[in-house]
């Protein structure tokens, strides 16, 4: 049997009352899902990346950080996507400007900071952003 023109099939009506449920929340930020993710999850090296280097940028300390040890990531899905970092950073061996080679930091120079970081992203157009950032040395 042939759909009349004006019948859209069930997949496309399903995605259709989807969009038209997260516009009209969309106001109202409701809370729809969070729940612990992989460091392997497809988005993940991609938000640790950019998050990393904009810590970097905006980091008064002479020398880069890296991640060193992921404790734990979370998503959530609210009107937006969310991902709730934590994990361990440490001081390397390269200033600003380098970015290969570049081992931990030993001795008098070694620095390392656990952080938490809220990173609002829409990965795919890698468009992020930091909303929040709290690191410690503790």
């Amino acid at each position: 049997t042939m759909a009349r023109p004006w019948q859209a099939p069930r997949p496309l009506l399903a995605i259709l009352v989807t969009l038209v449920a997260f516009t009209y929340q969309a106001g109202k930020k409701t809370f729809i899902d969070i729940h612990e993710v992989s460091p392997e999850d497809n988005h993940v090296p991609g938000i640790l990346n950019f998050t990393i280097n904009k810590y970097n940028q905006e980091s008064d300390d002479a020398y880069n950080f890296r991640v060193f040890r992921i404790l734990k990531i979370q998503k959530q899905i609210t009107d937006h996507m969310e991902y709730h970092l934590n994990m361990e950073i440490r001081r390397t061996t390269c200033r600003k400007l380098e970015t290969t080679n570049c081992k931990l930091q030993q001795g008098q120079l070694y620095k390392k900071f656990t952080c938490n970081f809220t990173v609002f992203t829409v990965p795919w157009f890698d468009e992020y952003e930091i909303l929040k950032k709290n690191c410690s040395s503790k």
